[in-house]
């Protein structure tokens, strides 16, 4: 009557029921969205079940369960239906009611949540699983150059709880394809879930056996950065991810057939119409529950999703390397440093598209931009470096003539002169180079005296002959602290006593 346009003082009348009830019975309806079309064929009980849910159990003896309370505190983790049937038994002994018994208790959530929610709580909690698999049936796209048919391989990703579905194609089921499409989905979903359900595919699963479970690396790489538990189905149990088996049916009837007849020439122009199929799907509503797929999401489930992380996943791929004599590696033939230390070891190398890392027995050692171009550019880390090759490798003319100032005025001098005099700039390298090396030895004061010693010799200082002034200017050095260490001796104990100090006579006469 109302839908027809009559008042309320009309509906009153007719009924012989108050406006405050005829109003209260129209609120109930709206909130839950029942229209003429929701009640056109069901009986008088199955609308007053739907309105009002909690009058069965009311207008029995015993206590009326609160479902909505039920039902929000059972998507809260580790809360259960027998924690809450024992809280509820609680307040009833307090209020001296009669409570249900717990199997009674459960049979009139389960009813509750049949006819009201998406999703029954006993089942699955919001939030907790993403289901991932490849659709059996393929799209198809016409090459543009061959007029050939190639197809399209279609991933699908479904949260179990609001029954949210994600899909998009791709040329290949290769790793690449698998992990972009994760990346898409919790985009699309806009969180993560806290586990995560393949299939046994071997781009996501090595082995899976009673005894061990092994990951591909990049595939569980993606779970840490995303901060979420792989958890694959068993082999051959295909109720382990029942959700994404059940979508991967309806999407191959609404998305996957629906553009049977469509001509795209490219995947992205097949995923634009698939993606607006998607939103046709997710939207449509139940069939025998309230609501749609999204509306289910956005009350129940999207606030249970945890965060998504500050910036997206990039593909890797984990490589093993050995490390060379001369402490680098080779990835894609770029060839990248690594600390001396390691030479010889066996070390893993996860690689991205900007980034190498390089792991030791699980501990990262170190990282480089990564190289592109043409074959053997070399990426070096001087701290990687043994001594001798990092001191080596700060030789420059300007590096060179500040240690020689540093050293003294005839030092600089001396370099001065290497770099002034030598054919090719890398002789005078070495020259400093092996001058550095001499202070291992040799004090700082003993070089700088060194060179003044050959400047004044020589107009034509080497570092042969400086190092043979060195070892003279030592050795003479040596020489005199020894003279002075005998003189001080006989200095301090030569004292004689003569006979005359006995009483004895002289006979120096």
């Amino acid at each position: 009557m109302k839908e027809e346009g009559f008042s309320i003082r009309s509906i009153s009348s007719a009924t012989g029921h108050s406006r405050q009830k005829i109003t209260s019975v129209l609120e109930v309806a709206k909130e839950k969205d029942v229209n003429m079309k929701t009640v056109k064929n069901v009986s008088d009980k199955w609308l007053e079940e739907l309105l009002y849910p909690e009058k069965a159990v009311e207008e029995s003896s015993y206590r009326a369960i609160d479902f909505e309370y039920i039902h929000k505190e059972l998507a809260k983790k580790n809360v259960t239906l027998s924690l809450l049937h024992y809280e509820y038994e609680a307040q009833c002994r307090s209020e001296k009611a009669i409570p249900y018994s717990y199997r009674s208790f459960v049979r009139h959530y389960k009813n509750y949540a049949a006819r009201h929610k998406a999703t029954m709580r006993i089942k699955r909690r919001p939030g907790e699983i993403l289901e991932v698999d490849w659709a059996g049936s393929t799209g198809a796209i016409i090459d543009c150059d061959t007029g050939e048919v190639v197809d399209v391989y279609v991933f699908v990703a479904t949260l179990p709880s609001s029954q949210l579905s994600y899909v998009e194609g791709f040329l290949s089921m290769n790793m690449t394809s698998w992990i972009k499409a994760h990346t898409h989905a919790y985009d699309y979903f806009g969180g993560v879930t806290e586990i995560l359900v393949p299939d046994n595919l071997k781009t996501g699963v090595q082995e899976h056996s009673r005894k061990q479970l092994i990951l591909n690396p990049t595939y569980k790489d993606m779970a840490n950065h995303y901060n979420t538990i792989i958890m694959p189905a068993r082999v051959k149990a295909p109720k382990d991810k029942a959700s994404v088996e059940g979508s991967v049916r309806t999407i191959s009837t609404w998305i996957i057939a629906s553009l049977r007849h469509s001509q795209c020439f490219s995947l992205d122009e097949w995923n634009s119409l698939a993606k607006q199929k998607l939103e046709m799907f997710n939207d449509r509503a139940f069939t025998k529950r309230e609501g749609s797929r999204r509306s289910a999401f956005l009350a129940e489930e999207k606030d249970f999703l945890s965060p998504l992380p500050p910036m997206p996943y990039q593909m890797s791929e984990w490589l093993t390397a050995k490390v060379q004599p001369d402490y680098h590696i080779s990835v894609k033939s770029q060839f990248y440093s690594v600390p001396y230390e390691y030479i010889s070891q066996q070390v893993d190398v996860k690689a991205t598209d900007h980034l190498i890392e390089v792991f030791y027995n699980h501990m990262r050692i170190a990282s480089h931009t990564r190289l592109y171009g043409k074959y053997g550019r070399q990426s070096t880390n001087p701290d990687h470096m043994p001594d001798e090759h990092r001191l080596y490798i700060d030789q420059t003319p300007k590096n060179a003539k500040a240690w020689g100032k540093d050293i003294g005025p005839n030092t600089l001098m001396v370099v001065d002169y290497f770099f002034k005099h030598a054919q090719i700039e890398k002789q005078a390298v070495q020259s400093v180079f092996t001058l550095k090396k001499v202070l291992r030895k040799y004090a700082t004061y003993e070089l700088e005296r060194a060179c003044e010693d050959v400047l004044r010799a020589t107009k034509r200082p080497t570092v042969s002959l400086i190092k043979t002034i060195l070892k003279n200017n030592q050795k003479r050095t040596a020489e005199s602290q020894s003279e002075q260490s005998t003189e001080q001796v006989n200095k301090d104990y030569g004292f004689t006593r003569g006979a005359n100090y006995y009483g004895g006579q002289s006979h120096d006469e």
